[in-house]
């Protein structure tokens, strides 16, 4: 594709990013939605197999999901005003112990069963549908921070809703914690018999890499932010000054350090996000660093999609049969929201129309085709084009059913809940 035409494409792609959001507000349609089809057109006008090869590059895609998946997880992060507890996250702890295991083996039976793959394809496949991204339905997400005495209302309420709250900080974490599941599909398809790694696993990969990358990613968190709002040195005050760079260099460097180290360099962006803001929950500073994370996040996100679009009319689903196709329905329809509502039963903080909710917005995205292409840049994984087919298929599924449903349910749920609050 000539130079000039890719310059074209994603400066369309980004007016459309700029005008879109303000247009469809409070309209069952998303700004994913539109960018997607929008590489669809793309994929059909460009003659040849070009739209297709980007997306089929394992290594360059996973580099630029992985990017925009580390951005998403600073903002995600950075959003979230309610500390981190045992009570006050327990929605978030039973989706991901219990939600996202049964989703990744509700998926892994789905797959052997229905499309016919080896038991280490399945296991993939379900892991890499696992993680959860409501940036691609922003209706369900909390909101941004803002100011108190400018909006602050607006972060209150955010926070204390706990289906946007629930959504929001499953996706911050899940994108990490499929990782064990990833390395356990590769495993089984490259390393021999379990029980010559099987240990190792358990040991290293499901529990010592997490809390490597909790730990990292807590500590540098908290140190960058006390530096920027209470460091005796003035010029390190960078809250004082304004710069909102420090969520970029947060993001990087921690997310390279802890890779460096082996940790999960996902989690440890999430939790110094969380960090950084629980030194000072209520500076406008916030603010700042969560707008400049939002405006790459949306070009990085663009560019993905448009990607994944260009890709989809060029070839991508050649592959996907009926099958297939069954698996993505079931794992939308039936599997997260089944896997969803049962990790929520007891729990007293969500209303039965909330629990549904929860459970039914598990949105598929940027995290899934990281994934997928980080184990197809892998030397174990033959069934390659058939697994796009799969997942690309339960993406765009996901971005137009989540996309057309998140405004009237979110809008629905809000309305009931001022209704009981008047009762009150």
């Amino acid at each position: 594709m000539p130079p000039e035409l890719v310059y074209l494409i994603i400066g369309l792609g980004l007016l459309l990013a700029t005008v879109l959001p303000k247009m469809l507000h409070g309209r069952a349609m998303s700004v994913p939605m539109v960018v997607l089809g929008f590489g669809v057109v793309v994929g059909l006008l460009v003659p040849g197999d070009d739209p297709m090869s980007p997306i089929l590059n394992a290594q360059a895609t996973a580099h630029l999901a992985e990017a925009t998946v580390i951005v998403s997880l600073m903002g995600v992060g950075l959003a979230l005003e309610r500390p981190l507890g045992w009570r006050r996250w327990r929605v978030t702890w039973r989706l991901l112990g219990l939600a996202m295991p049964l989703c990744i083996a509700g998926v892994a039976l789905l797959g052997w069963w229905s499309m016919g793959l080896t038991v280490p394809a399945a296991v993939l496949l379900g892991a890499v549908l696992a993680p959860t991204d409501p940036v691609l339905a922003s209706e369900v997400q909390v909101p941004p921070p803002t100011t108190p005495g400018e909006g602050g209302s607006d972060v209150e309420d955010g926070d204390n809703d706990e289906v946007r709250f629930a959504l929001t900080s499953e996706a911050g974490l899940n994108d990490a914690l499929a990782f064990p599941f990833v390395y356990l599909g590769l495993f089984l398809m490259g390393r021999g018999s379990i029980s010559d790694w099987g240990l190792e696993w358990v040991l290293w990969t499901l529990v010592g890499k997490i809390l490597l990358g909790a730990a990292v990613g807590w500590f540098a968190g908290l140190a960058l932010g006390r530096m920027a709002f209470w460091s005796r040195v003035p010029l390190l005050r960078l809250a004082e000054i304004g710069n909102p760079l420090l969520a970029l260099a947060a993001t990087f460097a921690v997310y390279g350090l802890t890779e460096l180290i082996g940790g999960y360099g996902f989690l440890a962006v999430f939790a110094a996000a969380l960090g950084i803001r629980s030194v000072e929950r209520s500076h406008h500073y916030h603010q700042q660093l969560h707008e400049l994370v939002e405006q790459l996040e949306a070009i990085l996100t663009l560019v993905v999609l448009l990607m994944l679009g260009a890709a989809l009319s060029a070839g991508l689903l050649l592959e996907l049969d009926w099958p297939a196709v069954l698996v993505g329905v079931a794992f939308l329809f039936v599997v997260r929201p089944a896997a969803g509502w049962l990790s929520l039963l007891g729990t007293p903080d969500l209303s039965r129309s909330e629990r549904w909710t929860v459970a039914g917005f598990g949105v598929r995205g940027i995290g899934s085709v990281f994934y997928l292409s980080y184990a197809l840049s892998s030397e174990y994984v033959a069934e390659g084009l058939q697994l796009w087919g799969v997942v690309a298929f339960t993406i765009v599924l996901s971005v137009v059913v989540h996309g057309v449903a998140a405004t009237p349910v979110m809008t629905s749920l809000d309305r009931l809940r001022r209704g009981r609050s008047a009762a009150a």
